[in-house]
């Protein structure tokens, strides 16, 4: 009898549809509330993603998961409640937690931030905190989504279980090392980062949205030209490239489309009616990773009258210098089609923050102009070699899309766009500690706008990196790097920032949006111990508007 893998997986849910993915060990015929898709297959493993009908607006539903008739979800003796899929009615509440960069790890005290005690320093897990929590509320006061921005998986850093699975079927001594390396790898480190309970059940009943950043493939991952050319030299590279992009279009992507989007998918077609999808899918992630041009990895959800969407910063760069762009033109395209006026609110998920510290921004600025060689080649070398080992690949180093960012968001909150949302929010991670920045453009805007950062899940951050990131809000810091940039050539930006609290947020963490009509709240919450058990505590919590 067929079993469940991993999953189910609650994704995209609309009114009176949505999705439910899950990973099987056989193929066969998958069944939630009356809807069926039968399974497809890629390398021997089997997945479905099951369009579920008839759902009642405002109505939450529980729901059992069969395979061939049989059901296998939920789990005998489960101690979390029944899975529930709950279709939004005409509420205008809507509530949404995000965060990103997880790395998986046992639950098991004694939960070390110290690197003494514990070799990785990973601390509570905020996310398993936060399900820990969540399976006691009543259904209908769970988040409408769970917004996971990016480093779902760290391929560069496996699990316990992951890293034996690899020791197991290739000598780990030899390229690429302990790392994933291929998409049966992918495949196991996905199972490990989500097979547990708590997760397990959080995904199966709160929406989720995501997207992909670097840890996902690889450290510096798509951070040059450069350094993409390096690694295509590498015998094992296209193996990991292509596991990656295809692991992330199977594991994540696919449950960002609305059922609307996967009819017009004629990718998704192809795969459901192969036998084995896996030759369509490799040649289309070794293509994506050539030639990234024309691959969009960016969407959009609507909650009501809030409007969130989403940004890929990481798979579609163009990295060629003196023409770097965030993503290719016809997905900027795409984009200001989609960020307009006409909602309560319009949510920017990006993985990278659009509004870093001032002076790290500057910095990034100035090292992609030396890089481009505005100083010379001597410099231009220097530039890429600080580049790749402080990570300096975020908004401002792709200043041309920044610009871009920066003047759509501010064509919305004039009005520009069509009537000006209450707040422009941009949701991000990546940089392993939280924080809330209000902008302002010179001569004002209707809209308040914001860089909300939630970052880690649960990935602490050493202490002098926190010192670092602290520093690049002071004033000193912020002049000199203005100084930097002006002096390589770094046009001024049309708008501040600063941030609305004393100090940046280290904890493990995760934040939660509240937004009622126009109205809109902010709550940061970390990792804790609570009588020896994972909890959350309020950080920081700021009116909106």
């Amino acid at each position: 009898m067929p079993d469940l893998v991993l999953g189910p997986l609650l994704r995209h849910v609309g009114p009176t549809e949505a999705t439910v993915w899950v990973e099987t060990d056989a193929a066969c015929e998958v069944g939630v509330l009356g809807c069926s898709s039968p399974t497809f297959c890629v390398a021997g493993h089997h997945y479905a993603l099951v369009h579920v009908t008839g759902l009642e607006p405002g109505e939450a539903s529980a729901y059992e998961v069969h395979l061939d008739g049989e059901k296998v979800w939920p789990e005998p003796d489960s101690s979390f409640p029944p899975s529930a899929i709950r279709a939004p009615g005409q509420a205008e509440e809507v509530k949404l937690v995000f965060g990103s960069c997880r790395i998986c790890a046992p639950h098991e005290s004694p939960y070390s931030l110290s690197h003494e005690e514990d070799e990785r320093g990973l601390g509570v897990d905020a996310l398993y905190a936060m399900a820990m929590r969540l399976k006691d509320e009543p259904v209908e006061e769970l988040p409408d989504a769970l917004v996971l921005l990016g480093d779902q998986i760290y391929a560069h850093k496996p699990p316990f279980d992951t890293l034996e699975f690899i020791r197991e079927r290739r000598d780990a001594q030899n390229p690429p090392g302990e790392v994933v390396a291929d998409f049966e790898e992918y495949a196991r480190i996905y199972r490990d980062a989500w097979r547990d309970p708590a997760i397990r059940w959080l995904l199966s009943t709160v929406p989720s949205a995501m997207i992909f950043d670097d840890h996902e493939v690889g450290d510096d991952w798509n951070i040059s030209a450069a350094w993409v050319e390096e690694m295509r030299h590498q015998p094992w590279w296209n193996d990991q490239i292509v596991g990656g992009y295809a692991s992330y279009w199977i594991y994540q992507h696919l449950g960002n489309l609305s059922p609307e989007d996967l009819g017009r998918d004629a990718l998704y077609a192809e795969v459901l009616n192969s036998d084995d999808a896996w030759p369509i899918l490799s040649d289309f992630a070794y293509r994506t990773h050539r030639e990234p041009d024309g691959t969009r990895w960016s969407y959009h959800r609507d909650f009501g009258n809030t409007r969130l969407l989403v940004v890929d910063t990481r798979g579609g760069r163009i990295l060629e210098e003196g023409s770097r762009a965030m993503v290719d033109a016809d997905e900027r395209r795409w984009i200001e089609e989609r960020a307009t006026g006409g909602f309560d609110h319009l949510l920017l998920g990006t993985s990278l923050p659009v509004l870093l510290g001032p002076g790290m921004h500057h910095v990034q600025a100035w090292t992609e102009r030396l890089s481009r060689g505005a100083w010379g080649a001597r410099f231009a070398s220097w530039a890429e070699g600080l580049r790749r080992s402080e990570d300096l690949d975020h908004w401002a180093s792709f200043h041309d899309s920044f610009a871009a960012m920066a003047g759509l968001i501010g064509a919305v909150a004039t009005g520009e766009r069509g009537d000006p949302p209450s707040t422009v929010l941009i949701l991000s991670g990546d940089v392993h500690h939280g924080y809330l920045a209000e902008a302002e453009f010179r001569g004002g805007t209707e809209s308040r706008i914001y860089q909300a950062v939630c970052s880690p899940l649960r990935n602490h951050l050493p202490g002098e990196k926190s010192r670092l990131q602290s520093s690049a809000w002071s004033k000193p810091a912020a002049f000199i790097g203005r100084l930097l940039a002006r002096l390589a050539g770094v046009e001024s930006e049309p708008l501040t920032w600063r941030l609305t609290h004393d100090a940046l947020l280290f904890d493990n963490q995760v934040a939660t949006v509240h937004l009622e009509g126009r109205r809109a709240r902010i709550t940061f919450e970390g990792a804790v111990l609570d009588d020896g058990e994972p909890g959350l505590r309020k950080l920081y919590s700021r009116r909106l508007s």
